[in-house]
């Protein structure tokens, strides 16, 4: 069947729009590690949302809260109050009020969060997609990903630095 021209016009459109198309090549990259992410936490019965929260968990240290878990992740407060409360259900985390201030709660991990935690560090699925890029391409990717992650938090309105990841030439080699 042919496609009508409004659906030609359409893809020609998309076709011709140069940031658009990267736009969804980077979205289609990122859908595909998350889902082979995914798969390989699946078999401990964990999303790769609650490994990015366990791990800002034992980033943060003792001071975890709700609200800088959620800034840290780019997600909606809301959100993230949500995946607490699932994963406190689930006996990931554990929920204390911060006795100097009795309106804040602390989050972290029980021995069960910190085992899977430990599991989510051997990342064998990042490694392996990673591994088609070489250093020098690893350092370039890494400046361009930085400088489009801190454009978008500042159109976004976010106006803090992200404390994780380090730049690239703090990182060991």
């Amino acid at each position: 069947m042919a496609a009508t021209k409004k659906q030609a016009k359409s893809s020609f459109l998309a076709a011709s729009d140069q940031d658009y198309n990267l736009w969804a090549l980077f979205r289609q990259t990122r859908d595909a590690m998350i889902k082979a992410r995914e798969r390989e936490l699946a078999e401990h019965g964990i999303s790769s949302i609650q490994a990015a929260v366990l791990f800002t968990i034992q980033d943060i240290g003792a001071v975890a809260t709700p609200a800088e878990i959620s800034r840290r992740l780019v997600r909606e407060p809301h959100s993230i109050s949500g995946l607490l409360s699932r994963m406190e259900k689930q006996g990931l985390i554990k929920r204390t009020k911060d006795l100097p201030k009795r309106n804040m709660v602390r989050i972290t991990l029980t021995p069960k969060g910190k085992a899977l935690y430990e599991f989510s560090t051997q990342r064998a699925t990042m490694h392996e997609v990673f591994s088609v890029v070489d250093d020098a391409e690893r350092k370039v990717l890494w400046d361009y990903l930085q400088r489009l992650r801190d454009k978008a938090l500042k159109l976004a309105g976010i106006g803090y630095e992200m404390p994780f990841p380090p730049p690239y030439t703090e990182l060991e080699d």
